[in-house]
């Protein structure tokens, strides 16, 4: 693939390497108990005025599959995305992105497949976990994002993705398949259950829904915060947008969620009498 040194012509401007994770305060610092959007202030000041635009709705089931994809992956963002690497019930491995969490007891993750209407082809990430139950996930990070979308690449299956992309592969102990060295983070996993979903009142399976059990996570020491969490300043993970786009993790704020004792009384004596 030949690339020039410079930006894109779409992008507006170089991409800067620095580290850009920040805390911040909460939108709303001052928000108070049934307050609800503050539209008194920015940003709910703006975010009211946009109402005046109204909405436009749609009723997916009259609107096509390849209608549907590009509104939905627009809509349901950030997405996570990793890296899962796979091998073939004859050795033929296989690396491509996909993921979202699901539960921590058990520790469980998802990777959803949808199946091409045109080709009839399954993925053979699908194929290959459901014949050896067994892959790993490496989360993705800035550093090395052009090596891991390329393995997003439709070749065949007899292609190694891992040689495409240059990534290197670090030896897993619970599976077979390994994971991505470059990452800060690999799950080994096990198949937990797998789900065939077909459109109602159709029984065409258009996609395939995989469980995946966590046996085994590597994290590196570098991003580990004291307290044993990572931290998200030094994972410098990316996620999906709609379309090609990807997000890097700009600023967070953290916003404490309360226990039902401490705001009960406010909530009850600010309630209105009943007539």
């Amino acid at each position: 693939m030949d690339r020039s040194d410079g930006p894109t012509e779409n992008s507006a401007r170089p991409f800067n390497s620095a580290a850009s994770f920040r805390v911040t305060d909460p939108p709303n610092p001052n928000w108070k108990l049934k307050q609800g959007l503050p539209y008194q202030v920015e940003p709910g000041k703006s975010w009211k005025a946009e109402e005046e635009k109204g909405w436009k709705t749609w009723n997916l089931s009259d609107i096509s599959p390849r209608e549907v994809y590009p509104l939905l992956t627009s809509c349901v963002v950030p997405r996570p995305i990793a890296l899962v690497s796979s091998t073939s019930s004859d050795g033929v491995a296989n690396l491509a992105p996909y993921f979202s969490m699901v539960a921590h007891n058990p520790p469980l993750l998802s990777i959803s497949f949808s199946h091409s209407p045109r080709t009839g082809k399954s993925k053979d990430t699908k194929e290959n976990i459901l014949a050896t139950k067994q892959f790993t996930v490496s989360i993705m990070s800035e550093p090395f994002i052009e090596a891991a979308n390329i393995t997003s690449v439709d070749a065949p299956a007899d292609i190694d993705e891992w040689d495409i992309s240059g990534l290197t592969r670090s030896t897993s102990i619970d599976v077979r398949p390994p994971w991505v060295k470059e990452s800060a983070i690999g799950f080994e996993c096990e198949l937990f259950h797998s789900y065939e979903i077909c459109p109602p009142n159709s029984g065409e399976v258009t996609n395939t829904l995989v469980l995946g059990l966590i046996k085994r996570a590597h994290i590196r020491e570098s991003v580990l915060t004291a307290s044993g969490t990572v931290d998200p300043a030094k994972l410098r993970a990316v996620s999906r947008l709609g379309g090609d786009m990807y997000a890097r993790i700009g600023e967070g704020f953290e916003l404490s969620r309360p226990p039902w004792k401490v705001i009960r009384d406010q909530v009850i004596s600010s309630a209105p009498e009943s007539k």
